[in-house]
């Protein structure tokens, strides 16, 4: 049997939800009436947070993965005494107010990661938990516990259905995060059905195959059950926990109890008045908070700032006992970079055959590496082809056994302190977990596969930019030259897409200069993503004596060459390893006479942000004969090569051949480049 109290809280929460849905006559109420005790459960005596200081380092991590029930999550907070007004809830989904229809980071206090794409924030969670592990092994001493908290996300039907959630599952499993605990509000019922219509597997037995621990309630109303569970899961330090919570989607409804018309719709002005009357709440007014669950939910203030002021006579004892951990631990957690943190990133001499841009990355990473303590992930199984091990950093893994198959290992060992992430073949999970892991702040996250791949972690990458996250991906393979493994594995429409998606930098750098440079702008970039898209083939490392430094990158496309001091009449334009063609084909044109420059546009996104003098000062106006050479469609190259330019580019697929034969065959040649070239001057 609830107390009174909580029983009043629970309602409280309930009705706040659902006046709010019903107000803006817009959004989903049936979630709230269901999973509020366990919220309750979770929020009143065991979260640890602080609504005065909602970003405290050693705060616990909630996530509410499924992101559709929000307004369970801004009542929680508004009730808790966070920055989150009533009349924010009143404005719920309408513009300017903090209570949008999805939490969205960085827009409401006390929210960790946007969620709302159905099982992003379940693998946001794994990210999170991965970000407490690490941090922990690393920084933590004997008598000394600076990194100790949790990660709880409640997630729905529809959560578990998506495959992101069985990759960051499977992966969470494994790695054995005992401290991430999920609430499962197994309400059985979606948007359009109840689950029986697609959704039938034991979820119990499928997350004990993958290495959890599951404990189910039966009745969601049963708070002490609820608290049973969640402090047994805190027992479990070796598995993840998985909570699995009998509940009632629009729970007291006597119409829709149990039905997907809770959902996705307000109950209705009639439903809402049937519904408060059953569970015993006052028809008006609305927006009710009584003064006894205003009092008691408002204790988490103090107790919240008991708790930091706890944690940080621990961090100050801490800093006394370990002085330079302690700085290089809050230098990472406030997103500072270190003095000399690239120090030692080489700089290429000129080589005609030079390296692919993704071996130059790698020598770039492991230099920065030393010096830069932040900086973590891995590859989806790509190590070898990626090139992204840190060399000697650590696995983070399990504690490896005799047994154990430790091939693939990078130097340093097995355990949590590792900065070298295995994700296994989860490239969806991958771009989640570390859009978590930066979310959980301490982190330079980076994630790595082939560029084909970005497909799968397209969802995450678009999430990563919504919330301006400092996440690096690192995408090799860029182009046809992946040569023998055809069309497949070679991109063509990549770029493109990448390059829509708004808050993401893309970077495809032209040599392992510019790959160097381009590293440096992506540790620096603190308030979005940044994307690296690297060659399989080795490419020329240009002579900067004969060409213009490798740092123009940062402006996003800069004059490499120019046409003997006189103005040109030609301009030819590229990115990545199609740089060295464009100057290869104007050394040609230029022994015609003809005056060419060449720009090397790695970046559109750093280019667009340049003041226009500048534009056009590397693009002049007058010249209207240019050329953009990308082993990509063409879409969007046109603003820049304007009305009387041209594109050398892919319009379709490609071809299972080596890559020397693809690029003949499609036109990348400097004969075929100069050819074009020409035609553009002659019209």
């Amino acid at each position: 049997m609830t107390n009174p109290l909580d029983q009043l809280c629970i309602d409280t929460l309930r009705f706040l939800s659902v006046d709010a849905v019903q107000k803006a006559n817009s959004g989903h109420p049936g979630m709230p009436l269901g999973a509020a005790p366990m919220a309750y459960a979770l929020w009143a005596r065991f979260l640890k947070f602080n609504p005065h200081n909602p970003d405290w380092p050693d705060r616990d991590r909630f996530v509410l993965s499924a992101g559709h029930g929000s307004m369970l999550l801004y009542s929680l907070l508004h009730l808790s005494g966070y920055d989150l007004s009533l009349d924010d809830i009143k404005a719920f989904r309408q513009w300017g107010s903090k209570a949008p229809g999805h939490p969205e980071r960085g827009h409401t206090p006390g929210v960790e990661v946007t969620t709302g794409p159905l099982g992003q924030g379940f693998a946001n969670a794994v990210g999170l938990a991965i970000g407490e592990a690490q941090l922990a092994a690393r920084y933590n001493r004997p008598g000394h516990v600076v990194i100790d908290h949790h990660t709880y996300v409640i997630v729905g039907d529809g959560d578990l259905m998506e495959g992101v959630a069985a990759e960051a599952a499977s992966l969470a499993g494994h790695l054995k995060l005992g401290k991430l605990i999920c609430l499962y509000d197994d309400n059985r019922v979606t948007l359009s059905a109840g689950t029986d219509m697609a959704f039938s597997e034991d979820r119990a037995a499928r997350f004990e195959a993958y290495g959890w621990h599951t404990v189910a309630v039966a009745d969601g109303n049963d708070v002490e059950a609820i608290a049973a569970a969640l402090q047994a899961a805190q027992v479990e330090a070796s598995k993840p926990s998985l909570i699995l919570v009998r509940t009632h989607i629009g729970f007291g409804s006597p119409n829709k109890h149990d039905s997907f018309e809770a959902h996705g719709s307000p109950l209705g002005v009639e439903e809402v008045r049937l519904t408060k009357q059953r569970l015993g709440w006052p028809a008006e007014p609305s927006f009710l908070i009584p003064e006894a669950a205003g009092v008691h939910m408002r204790e988490a203030l103090a107790r919240g700032q008991n708790a930091e002021a706890v944690w940080r006579a621990r961090l100050a004892a801490y800093a006394l006992a370990f002085p330079e951990l302690a700085a290089e631990l809050q230098c990472s957690l406030r997103g500072e970079l270190p003095s000399g943190w690239d120090d030692d990133i080489p700089t290429f001499p000129a080589d005609a055959k030079g390296m692919a841009t993704r071996v130059a990355s790698g020598k770039v990473m492991n230099a920065m590496a030393a010096r830069l303590p932040a900086l973590s992930g891995g590859s989806a199984d790509l190590d070898t082809s990626t090139k992204t091990a840190l060399k000697g950093r650590g696995d983070f893994n399990p504690a490896s056994t005799d047994t154990d198959d430790t091939q693939g290992s990078n130097g340093g060992g097995w355990s949590h302190a590792g900065r070298n992430l295995h994700f296994g073949v989860r490239e969806h999970a991958m771009g989640a977990i570390v859009n978590g892991l930066a979310a959980h702040g301490g982190f330079i996250p980076y994630g790595a596969t082939f560029l084909i791949f970005c497909d799968y972690m397209r969802p995450a990458i678009r999430l990563a930019a919504l919330m301006k996250l400092h996440v690096v991906h690192v995408f090799t393979h860029d182009s046809l030259a992946v040569g023998e493994d055809g069309p497949t594995h070679q991109p063509v429409e990549q770029l493109a897409s990448l390059r829509a998606i708004p808050g993401l930098t893309l970077i495809r750098p032209a040599d392992a200069n510019e790959t160097a440079v381009a590293w440096k702008v992506a540790v620096e970039s603190r308030q979005r993503p940044v994307l690296l898209a690297l060659t399989r083939q080795e490419v020329p490392t240009l002579d900067r004596g004969r060409h213009a430094s490798a740092e123009g990158l940062r402006r996003g496309a800069y004059v490499l060459s120019d046409a003997g001091g006189q103005p040109p009449t030609l301009i030819l334009i590229a990115s990545g390893s199609e740089v060295a063609l464009i100057v290869a084909a104007a050394e040609k044109l230029q022994g015609e006479g003809i005056a060419v420059r060449c720009v090397s546009m790695p970046s559109w996104d750093l280019f667009d942000a340049q003041p226009q003098s500048y534009r056009d000062s590397v693009l002049p106006p007058i010249v209207g004969a240019r050329l953009a050479v990308e082993l990509g469609v063409a879409q969007g190259w046109h603003r820049y090569v304007g009305d009387r330019g041209d594109v050398l580019s892919v319009e379709c697929f490609g071809a299972s051949a080596p890559a020397d034969t693809l690029l003949r065959e499609y036109g990348f040649t400097i004969d075929n480049v100069a050819s074009r070239a020409r035609v553009l001057l002659n019209r």
